[in-house]
């Protein structure tokens, strides 16, 4: 039954990366008028209409926010929960890592976290979370109703293993998404990105974003 869970995350992953792909694709055909053509790779997704959108969702101290609320400065989005044994402490731990060293070189950007375990993570658990991580990441939680449409608008995946097991994992997809205000999506990082390396490329996505003058993409 573990093989077959496996296989079945690992399958809806390459679902989420091959759309993603697809994104890409579609959002070439415009580069010439993306800002943000010269930080981008040739496997990332652009189109900020096609990933993410608007969401209302409960932050880590129990206040009903929206996107525009939480995405005031350029962003760091991860979907994951605070019971995963491994890959979400460690994808935020990653995440922090590279925006304290963006601190450093003088750019500020916020730390996302996104519960899609509503049934276990209260804002208090993610408040206890997101402080271990960075002072600066916000966490987030709502209704599952609330969480399943911002997963969807950001074309994420997950499924619980077993919805009567307390102690269940779930199966999800690892994305790291970055946002900026009035423009939303702009990039994605995969799980074997190095900090450093989401480091020197988000600071290539302020840079274009300041030199545009911020919010001319809007």
């Amino acid at each position: 039954m573990k093989n077959i869970a496996k296989f079945s995350a690992i399958g809806a992953a390459l679902a989420v990366v091959a759309g993603l792909g697809f994104t890409w694709f579609a959002s070439t055909r415009h580069a010439g008028e993306d800002i943000f053509a010269q930080c981008r790779s040739s496997v990332v997704a652009g189109g900020a209409g096609a990933i993410g959108g608007p969401f209302t969702l409960t932050d880590e101290n129990g206040k009903t926010v929206t996107d525009k609320d939480v995405i005031t400065e350029p962003s760091l989005l991860y979907f994951g929960y605070t019971y995963c044994p491994d890959v979400c402490p460690l994808d935020n731990a990653r995440n922090a890592e590279a925006v304290t060293l963006l601190e450093d070189h003088g750019y500020s950007i916020t730390p996302v976290f996104i519960s899609i375990d509503p049934a276990r993570d209260t804002p208090e658990l993610l408040r206890q979370f997101t402080d271990l991580m960075h002072p600066k990441m916000i966490g987030l939680t709502g209704t599952p109703e609330q969480v399943k449409k911002v997963s969807q608008e950001y074309r994420t995946y997950f499924k619980v293993q077993d919805p009567n097991d307390p102690y269940t994992l779930i199966d999800h997809s690892t994305q790291s998404y970055l946002v900026f205000p009035k423009i939303g999506f702009v990039e994605y990082f995969n799980r074997d990105a190095k900090p450093e390396d989401m480091a020197d490329r988000i600071g290539c996505f302020i840079d274009a974003w300041n030199e545009a003058g911020a919010d001319s993409a809007s």
